[in-house]
């Protein structure tokens, strides 16, 4: 695809932050606290699930969530307490190549902002530990919000509130239902892989140079 195929450039880019921008994964602390990698699988599976966790990014406190959790399986309330106690410990670090992007992207002035799932609770722990959070002109973060991704509410409400033309404002997620959702409004989307195919995709849409 060339810049021909894309039509105007895009101005402005919506980046996820977990999974694009920093290496965000429970198993970074389990494996710790887990000799058997199945038996490990298998609790994040069935006990501290997905599911579980996006309760806290639509605004469920962790003191909450964590008691519920217990309630039903007080075996592993070890286990669980770790989850809200040692947060920290699941996120690895940044993504180097893709905060390199990013920082490409700072210094020719494209508009940076954020739309991310994350716990109100956790994103100041976050936000203290990198620094290129505050290229962004905006976050949007859906514990702050009670509303989370894929649904469209989120997508409007980051719109309207950085001013944000979905037409020429590129979403980058590596969810394939986040990018489906931001599709129905009209966003330009990248599915993040890696680094280099968000490169090829930001040149495309004319926010870097070939």
């Amino acid at each position: 695809m060339s810049p021909l195929d894309i039509g105007a450039p895009a101005r402005a880019v919506l980046f996820d932050l977990g999974g694009v921008l920093v290496d965000w994964n429970p198993r970074h602390l389990y494996r710790r606290l887990f000799a058997d990698e199945r038996e490990m699988e298998e609790f994040l599976a069935s006990v501290c699930t997905q599911a579980w966790n996006e309760e806290q990014d639509l605004g469920r406190p962790f003191a909450e969530g964590v008691q519920l959790l217990i309630e039903r399986h007080p075996h592993w309330a070890k286990e669980i307490r770790a989850y809200d106690e040692r947060w920290d410990e699941m996120l690895k670090g940044p993504i180097p190549d893709s905060v390199v992007l990013l920082g490409e992207l700072r210094e020719r002035g494209v508009s940076l902002f954020a739309l991310t799932n994350w716990s109100a609770e956790k994103f100041p722990v976050s936000r203290s530990r990198f620094e290129f959070f505050e290229w962004f002109e905006g976050i949007v973060v859906s514990g702050e919000e009670r509303l989370k991704k894929p649904d469209l509410q989120i997508f409007r409400l980051a719109a309207q509130r950085f001013g944000l033309d979905p037409a020429i404002t590129l979403f980058v997620d590596d969810s394939a239902v986040n990018i489906a959702a931001a599709a129905q409004l009209g966003f330009r989307t990248h599915r993040f892989a890696d680094a280099p195919a968000l490169r090829n995709a930001l040149v495309e849409h004319g926010l870097l140079a070939a």
